[in-house]
């Protein structure tokens, strides 16, 4: 990776006696791709000690579950992060893959840009070279391939067989063998349920990326309510939902599946809610929400809890429980989108 030579703050790892991950070295250092929230617990319901900054180097002190990294800045201070590699790139991710490795099933023809998101304007990890061996992992559509190099990096390239070919006798999940053909990832099967299951999922891997009103559609380096739901569907299941809130309801309505007590939702299902006036429910008496305005959107997950993001100070996408706050009083309706 190459080194900045600005003000970056670079802390060696002490992991003598702390068991980190396999992927992980024993003195691993890791650099911040994009602002991200830095916790003082590995919950999106826990305090924003600051923001990390794009470009600081921290150090990995350990892997605690498939969402959370504890790290220490250069401070000393240690806190908690994302492990989403949109957020943190580990020291020795970024360098070169094996290059005549046979793992991985399929090959890389030529030179080609190993992007973090499919597209053009997707920001360059690196240059994969020739001969290195990947394996696809999944297909956006029909120009790009996510696949994970030798290092076990992930990212995407171009599917143009002037730059990837699958090996041959391998077979891609979703796909055919020998060719660059078909859709990589199949779509989710098991109906509803197991479609509401994958979303969750894609929209879990987000946790933490900061608020933005109004974020931009076409990244997912900040969202609002209504841009992270549409990002979960597309992400999941490559299903496109409106662009805002107000549309995403009167799209689950026109489907007839609204439903008025939250009670009854389903693991999946997205909550619609109207503008905060309070955290007591009397603050909320005789308000005709038949009538009233969508101001807010989210996932819900069952056992009385949402996974959503509303402002920069909560800490970005994260997850909060319902009954007796002013979510439950805020609620208007909801209902499944698939």
């Amino acid at each position: 990776m190459k080194k900045k030579i600005t003000a970056i703050t670079m802390v060696t790892i002490l992991a003598a006696s702390i068991s980190l991950p396999a992927a992980m070295a024993a003195q691993q250092t890791a650099e911040v791709q994009s602002s991200v929230s830095f916790r003082d617990r590995p919950s999106t319901s826990s305090n924003v000690v600051r923001y990390l900054k794009k470009g600081e180097e921290v150090s990995v002190l350990n892997e605690v579950n498939a969402y959370w990294y504890q790290v220490q800045d250069s401070s000393g201070k240690i806190g908690y992060v994302s492990s989403n590699e949109k957020y943190i790139a580990l020291e020795n991710a970024s360098s070169g893959g094996t290059v005549g490795s046979t793992a991985g099933n399929a090959v890389i023809v030529s030179s080609v840009s190993f992007r973090k998101s499919p597209s053009t304007d997707g920001a360059r990890i690196r240059y994969i070279q020739k001969g290195e061996n990947v394996t696809v992992t999944g297909q956006p559509n029909k120009y790009w391939y996510e696949v994970k190099d030798a290092n076990g990096v992930k990212g995407y390239v171009s599917t143009s067989p002037q730059y990837i070919k699958v090996n041959a006798g391998q077979t891609i999940p979703g796909g055919g063998s020998n060719g660059n053909s078909g859709v990589v990832n199949p779509p989710v099967n098991g109906g509803q349920a197991a479609q509401a299951e994958a979303v969750i999922k894609a929209g879990m891997k987000y946790l933490g990326t900061p608020y933005e009103f109004g974020s931009n559609r076409n990244t997912t380096t900040t969202f609002d309510c209504s841009d992270f739901v549409r990002t979960a569907f597309r992400d999941a299941l490559n299903r496109t939902l409106p662009a805002d809130s107000r549309q995403q309801g009167s799209y689950v309505k026109d489907k007839g599946n609204a439903v008025y007590d939250w009670h009854q939702l389903k693991r999946g299902d997205l909550m619609f809610f109207m503008s905060y006036k309070g955290t007591k429910a009397s603050a909320y008496a005789g308000v005709n929400k038949s009538k009233a305005a969508i101001t807010h959107v989210g996932i819900y997950l069952g056992d009385g809890k949402i996974l959503h993001t509303y402002s920069k100070e909560s800490g970005g996408v994260r997850t909060d429980s319902i009954a007796g706050k002013h979510w439950e009083h805020r609620f208007l309706f909801g209902g499944s989108a698939l």
